[in-house]
């Protein structure tokens, strides 16, 4: 649902957000429809609610955003004081209505409603011991293959068989079930995507993917879920299980930090809007340059470029106008406005930019499509020399933990180096951060998967799970 000439395709894309609300009244699906609003950053092709009054788990959901899926008709039946929602961006499986989520099954212990952000690395194996049993899988998600597999699974209660199952599952997993009873959050062992759990101040209980959207919907006493943890709430009540032990090396996404949580958000006990702004100082002493200016690229950029002119004494200032909304349209372009690309998405503050050495801050470069056409908007707009700087490192692998950041034949930085991507973007100086000054701007010495810059994954990684197997070059373990 993402338009062609969105200038975001140049970026990793969106994850997914999961919220999920025990309430000691009957419209938690109103409050849920408020916190997928907060997450909505998160994903932007489809978006899903189910909520259960204790007996019936009603469901709505669909493809596009969460003000285009919801309205107060559609949310009017579904009451009750416990519900889930799922905002989406594909990462398994394609962008078709049958991927939509949450999914509700009918088990043999009553309905069970599934949201899932993150992705398994061994769904292939999973789905094919669920076939052998004769499963009917609907959809091409590995989210459906978790539903299915609880819902087959041993136990008396939701949580027990939920224990059985987390063991088998390889790779990234932030979830959030609901039963007619009861309201289950879930993380995987090495803690890729992020999880925190709030108190209503009704006196439930909320679980969301960012703390923002917790605080949307008005809790307090907000922590993060531990990884290998559960938390079951039902009622006022919820209470906390660890049914999978911490892995000894954790794999917290560097990318939370760099772009894809709010600035309001906290991730491992860090402010994301902080962590953003010691990554641009930390890039300002990497890579210093004589210039007049520092602009961002909005929106995630901003607190890098002010820290990247704090430490280098550079002025920061605006230069790009962002239109926040163009790259979200069902409506086609004609060809002369797809013709101009980035200028649908971005405008220039000439006067800020005429005749001066201007530094580009950017959290990151991907394919490669979109920085050029940035660099020639900046010296179009009068700039002397364009220096671009970005606040992580050549992303030169895959990710397959539920972020898009494209195959090895896509991402630029596996196919040149360092002084080819400024050639081929036409700035007069190109600087990354290393990976050693990215993790000492957030004040970490591990914890934390970069795979996606060093090609060390966490986890073994299905070869069928990379569109170009020969490109492996033996890094899966």
């Amino acid at each position: 649902m993402t338009m062609a000439f969105d200038p975001d395709l140049d970026r990793p894309s969106e994850e997914c957000g999961v919220i999920g609300l025990s309430t000691t009244g009957d419209d938690a699906a109103r409050n849920a429809f408020f916190g997928l609003y907060a997450l909505q950053h998160r994903g932007q092709e489809a978006a899903g609610i189910a909520a259960s009054d204790g007996q019936v788990v009603r469901l709505h959901k669909d493809q596009g955003l969460v003000s285009q899926v919801f309205s107060s008709e559609n949310l009017a039946p579904l009451v009750g004081g416990m519900a889930i929602g799922h905002t989406r961006y594909s990462t398994t499986g394609s962008n078709s209505e049958r991927n939509v989520q949450p999914y509700v099954v009918e088990t043999l212990h009553g309905p069970l409603g599934v949201a899932h952000n993150g992705n398994l690395v061994n769904t292939d194996g999973l789905r094919a011991k669920l076939l052998e049993r004769g499963a009917g899988l609907q959809s091409s998600s590995d989210s459906e293959v978790i539903a299915l597999m609880l819902a087959g699974s041993e136990g008396s209660t939701w949580e027990e068989r939920l224990a059985a199952v987390m063991p088998q599952w390889q790779g990234a997993f932030s979830l959030v079930l609901i039963s007619g009873t009861k309201v289950i959050a879930a993380r995987d062992p090495w803690g890729f995507r992020p999880l925190s759990l709030g108190r209503l101040p009704s006196g439930g209980h909320a679980v969301a993917s960012e703390t923002g959207a917790l605080q949307t919907v008005g809790c307090d006493q907000i922590r993060e879920i531990e990884p290998g943890e559960i938390v079951v709430m039902q009622g006022q009540l919820a209470r906390s299980h660890r049914v999978v032990q911490p892995k000894k090396e954790q794999a917290r996404c560097t990318f939370e930090h760099i772009y894809f949580s709010r600035p309001d958000a906290v991730w491992d006990g860090l402010s994301i809007h902080q962590a953003r702004q010691r990554l641009g100082e930390e890039l300002a002493r990497e890579h210093p340059v004589e210039a007049d200016v520092v602009i961002p690229v909005p929106d995630s950029s901003m607190p890098a470029a002010i820290g990247y002119a704090a430490v280098s004494g550079i002025t920061y200032n605006e230069g790009f106008v962002k239109n926040r909304y163009i790259g979200r349209t069902f409506i086609e372009p004609t060809d002369e406005l797809r013709r101009q690309g980035v200028k649908l998405k971005f405008n220039m503050l000439e006067e800020n930019i005429r005749g001066k050495r201007v530094v580009m801050i950017d959290d990151s470069l991907v394919r490669g499509t979109t920085a050029g056409p940035l660099v020639r908007m900046v010296r179009e707009a009068g700039a002397t020399e364009v220096h671009v700087r970005i606040t992580c490192p050549p992303i030169a692998h895959p990710c397959f933990f539920g972020v898009d950041m494209g195959t090895y034949e896509e991402l630029i930085a596996h196919q040149l180096g360092v002084p080819e991507i400024c050639d081929h973007i036409g700035a007069d100086s190109l600087g990354f951060m290393s990976v050693d000054r990215m993790m000492k701007a957030l004040g970490r010495d591990d914890g934390y998967c970069n795979a996606c810059f060093t090609g060390k994954y966490p986890v073994p990684v299905q070869l069928s799970l990379a569109d170009n197997k020969k490109r492996f070059d033996g890094v899966l373990g």
